[in-house]
């Protein structure tokens, strides 16, 4: 998987992270007006994934 980091229209930083046959699997989600927040926005997913939870909401969108 790789991050990359690129400038969105406004001119703000984004990463995308890209699987390995370069499907887009996660984005920044907002822009940074810094390239060191958005660096920084990469290491804490990096160090935040291995421990994150998984909430499975999937059953309570069903209508019966």
């Amino acid at each position: 998987m790789t991050f990359t980091i690129y400038t969105d229209t406004a001119r703000e930083y984004r990463w995308r992270l890209q699987a390995t046959n370069g499907q887009i699997i996660a984005t920044s989600g907002e822009g940074y007006l810094r390239k060191a927040d958005c660096q920084h926005a990469i290491q804490l997913v990096k160090t935040g994934a291995p421990s994150a939870t998984t909430n499975d909401d999937s059953m309570s969108q069903l209508r019966y």
